[in-house]
């Protein structure tokens, strides 16, 4: 695509110049060619354990945010943040599934996932980026012998020296016990 001399343009005009640019740009950008037989997802970590959610289902990645405090929540609910004018409350993964609350650290990061009603964010140690796994690593996978995990994660994925849980966030968003907050 040709350059446009953008310093004739209003801003409004600039801005979609841009825009146009930057959508004929991505039309064909590889990543965005599905693989045939490919399974692609965001890798995170709770605390010694690694697991990867599809694509399709976490809409965010977020640095901490500011949290305010919900009086008469469960423990695992650090409180309500402001995402650009959306309240999300946000959930320490670890502490609702395993037990003791997540260290904040300078790798803390937050996923935003869908769920009725709106977006929750979920507090995990680390993102560890995209990762891909064939529909034979898929075949190859083994069950999940964690019970407290089990309700969230199918199938465990060797890739390299790791294992990764492929972790259902639909799942999580839909038990019973996740929806009920209130302590």
């Amino acid at each position: 695509m040709s350059r446009i001399d953008v310093s004739s343009l209003s801003p409004f005009e600039a801005l979609a110049a841009y825009e146009q640019r930057s959508l004929a740009h991505a039309a064909g950008a590889p990543e965005q060619i599905e693989a045939p037989g490919l399974w692609r997802g965001i890798g995170f970590r709770l605390g010694g354990r690694y697991f990867v959610s599809s694509i399709a289902e976490v809409n965010e990645i977020l640095t901490l945010p500011a949290l305010t405090p919900v009086p008469g929540a469960r423990g695992w609910l650090l409180g309500i943040a402001n995402v650009r004018g959306n309240l999300v409350p946000v959930v320490d993964l670890h502490e609702f599934i395993a037990g003791p609350r997540s260290a904040v650290t300078e790798t803390t990061r937050v996923l935003v996932v869908r769920q009725p009603g709106g977006a929750v964010g979920l507090l995990v140690d680390e993102v560890l980026g995209q990762r891909s796994f064939s529909s034979e690593q898929i075949a190859a996978a083994v069950g999940e012998a964690d019970p407290r995990y089990a309700r969230f994660v199918g199938e465990n994925v060797q890739l390299g020296d790791i294992l990764w849980g492929l972790f259902s966030m639909a799942e999580l968003v839909r038990a019973t016990e996740f929806q009920q907050a209130a302590a």
